[in-house]
């Protein structure tokens, strides 16, 4: 057994500033936090946040990419080829409400309002929730589309065109509801599995072999 490696003091530090960071920010939006408060939250210095983060809009960058690119690293940066049964419409329902399940969360619907909030005062905040949440899925399924195609079990042409009509599909009416409507209008699981099937049905019908 490999022994884990133990954080260094640095990296717990910074742990802990981005901890307190998400809290705070996430309650009291980005004017309404200070980085006096972020310090006494993160138990260091003030000037240590700054060492680490030079900035508090570096900062609220650093944790916008952190909470969406951590939020799918496990959908993501999966190794084995997908639908190896050639289930090709049970590998994209099960995808759809993982994805789902990890994006119609309340912190993450938070933190989209928040940075939607700011993008034009901070565009680099939009770019990096971008980037990281929709643009990175998509570039992965992309590459999950192709495969299927080669493989005769999806007829993808155009693999990034699949791969964007998929995932709109897929987050459009849960997403714009809850962003508008609030975290009680956020779908039971049972609901995000319909969902995801349907989307699914719909997908196939236009791609499917």
């Amino acid at each position: 057994m490999t022994a884990t490696k133990e954080p260094t003091r640095s990296e717990r530090k910074r742990r802990a500033i981005l901890a307190a960071a998400e809290g705070l920010f996430l309650r009291n939006g980005y004017l309404g936090t200070s980085m006096d408060e972020l310090a006494e939250r993160s138990a260091v210095s003030k000037q240590t946040v700054y060492a680490h983060f030079g900035s508090k809009e570096s900062l609220f960058v650093e944790l916008v990419s952190s909470m969406t690119g951590g939020a799918g690293d496990g959908l993501h940066d999966r190794d084995e080829p997908p639908a190896l049964d050639g289930d090709v419409a049970g590998y994209l329902t099960r995808y759809a409400a993982d994805e789902l399940s990890v994006v119609m969360t309340p912190r993450l619907l938070k933190l989209r309002r928040l940075v939607i909030g700011e993008v034009e005062r901070f565009p680099d905040l939009a770019r990096a929730l971008y980037e990281n949440g929709p643009a990175r899925a998509i570039r992965s399924l992309a590459v999950t589309m192709a495969s299927l195609t080669e493989r005769g079990l999806l007829g993808a042409v155009d693999p990034v065109e699949a791969a964007t009509t998929f995932n709109w599909l897929v987050m459009g009416a849960p997403m714009n509801e809850a962003m508008l409507l609030g975290d009680g209008a956020v779908p039971d699981a049972e609901a995000l599995q319909q969902h995801a099937a349907h989307v699914t049905r719909v997908f196939l019908a236009a791609y499917g072999v």
